[in-house]
């Protein structure tokens, strides 16, 4: 006999489709068995009343040994049965209600409650699995854990070593590199920059789905927290959330990683595109993230939101565009506005530029070329440039064009470039289906214009886990095959 069993944190529970599952397995017959990893931790610590309701539940053991004996004694008697088994739940979930003053959410849905136990204890774990395995119907079992239990500094610092990077296991040393040698993370520009603007900008509001730290947006909660909200693994409220700030006068920037913001998808079109409402979409970790893995690239959010009618759809080159892009969506009502930017770390030391606006959908000659045009979006035009660069310095004299926006796209550039130019390269750290190139592909098209052109991004497959430097070169994003395909013959 199959045993059906799924494994949930705290944090997640909270989501809405955690919720769907829930009401369908409260009516359907199954014997499904929810363990529940209550470590009171996502990244960071959880928020949200159901978390407090986790923290705070109780069980009794002896309660739950004696209901169960009763349960099983009045059905050898044949004095019960299954069809009268929902009511009979409800009538004890109201006694345990009385008597222990507390309600339970998940016996409310008719799903029996085993908890809290220590969830580190093996044996008694095992134990109870045996106690409850052969009972029909849905339970949950819930265990209280430790984040990072067994090695110090992870249980003291459970945040930073949710992903600590390379470091001493004897020690617990981090070794990461000399932070004056490096340019700033985009994440940290973003949640610095904010900051910069709320302080100008009264109507300015952040919300992030459980990522305060990941996102940066922990600057906002320190300065403005009466302005910035962590609404928990829930990006699809996140959206609509933001929504509703907009629709009441506010300017949200809802911040998520691009391979979340997927979840979200239905709430961006009906809820803030359908109502064109000025909420800022920054999207963080767009692109090829390296080490988390396929489930964390976020290389459709090009594709997924390009096809949504009103959405601006912009990617920075640099950090000094991340704080251009930002000053722009902030200033009017612009409808909803898509900034995306990578994982890791920029191209300046010293990117606290003054900002400007800049004007939508318009790109940026950064090179004149006479024989064949380098279409660029985002931080894939530093690898663009570098090739461009050493092009010309060979003889072929590439032009390269900084597109900064996919929608809407700089049509004069592209007028220009497919009058100018017989042959075109594309680039992007993005799905190379229905993207940046997809784009261009469609205008030359729609204006019949017939030049070559190669497209360079995220191919039409699932990316494994590697360096972010690894997994460019392996998707030819890189600027040795950049500059390959600038010189070769096609």
């Amino acid at each position: 006999e199959r045993k059906v069993i799924a494994v949930i944190g705290d944090a997640s529970i909270a989501g809405g489709l955690a919720f769907e599952g829930l009401n369908n397995a409260s009516i359907s017959p199954n014997n499904l068995l929810i363990i529940l990893n209550d470590n009171d931790m996502a990244i960071d610590h959880n928020v949200g009343g159901l978390n407090e309701y986790l923290v705070n539940i109780t069980t009794s053991k002896s309660y739950n040994k004696l209901r169960y004996d009763a349960y099983r004694t009045l059905r050898k008697l044949n004095l019960i049965d299954d069809e009268h088994r929902g009511a009979i739940l409800r009538f004890n979930n109201s006694l345990k209600a009385l008597l222990t003053k507390q309600q339970n959410i998940f016996e409310g849905l008719n799903i029996r409650y085993f908890g809290p136990i220590d969830g580190h204890n093996v044996v008694n774990i095992v134990n109870k699995l045996n106690d409850i395995k052969d009972m029909t119907g849905p339970k949950i079992l819930h265990l209280r854990t430790i984040k990072g239990k067994g090695y110090a500094p992870a249980e003291k610092e459970p945040t930073i070593w949710h992903a600590p990077g390379c470091f001493n296991p004897e020690t617990g040393d981090r070794i990461t590199a000399k932070e004056e040698q490096k340019p700033p993370k985009f994440q940290d520009v973003f949640g610095l920059t904010l900051v910069e603007l709320a302080k100008k900008n009264d109507k300015i509001t952040v919300i992030t789905p459980a990522m305060p730290t990941g996102s940066s947006t922990c600057f906002m909660m320190e300065k403005f927290p009466e302005r910035s909200f962590d609404v928990g693994i829930s990006e699809e409220h996140a959206v609509t959330f933001a929504a509703g700030l907009a629709k009441e006068g506010l300017q949200p920037f809802c911040s998520i990683y691009s391979t979340f913001l997927q979840r979200g998808f239905d709430e961006v079109i009906h809820d803030v595109a359908i109502q064109n409402l000025p909420v800022t979409f920054c999207i963080d970790r767009a692109g090829l993230v390296g080490e988390d893995g396929v489930t964390h690239h976020g290389a459709f959010d090009m594709c997924y939101l390009r096809c949504i009618p009103n959405m601006t759809i912009a990617a920075p080159m640099d950090e000094h565009y991340l704080r251009h892009l930002m000053y722009t969506a902030q200033l009017s009502d612009r409808g909803p506005f898509a900034i995306r930017y990578p994982r890791g770390c920029g191209s300046h030391v010293d990117w606290e530029c003054p900002m400007h606006e800049i004007p939508i959908g318009k790109g940026r000659k950064l090179y004149d070329g006479n024989e064949i045009a380098v279409l660029s979006i985002g931080t894939a035009g530093v690898a663009a440039r570098q090739a461009v660069e050493r092009a010309r310095k060979t003889g072929v004299k590439a032009a390269l064009y900084d597109m900064i926006f996919v929608k809407p796209i700089d049509e004069e550039i592209l007028h220009e470039v497919a009058q100018k130019y017989k042959r075109i390269i594309t680039v992007e750290d993005g799905c190379i289906t229905g993207g940046f190139g997809s784009a261009v592909l469609e205008f030359m098209s729609d204006n019949g214009y017939t030049p070559h052109i190669k497209r360079i991004g995220i191919p039409d497959k699932f990316i494994a886990q590697g360096t972010v430097k690894e997994l460019h070169q392996l998707c030819g994003i890189d600027e040795e095959n950049i500059y390959s395909v600038i010189i070769g013959n096609w």
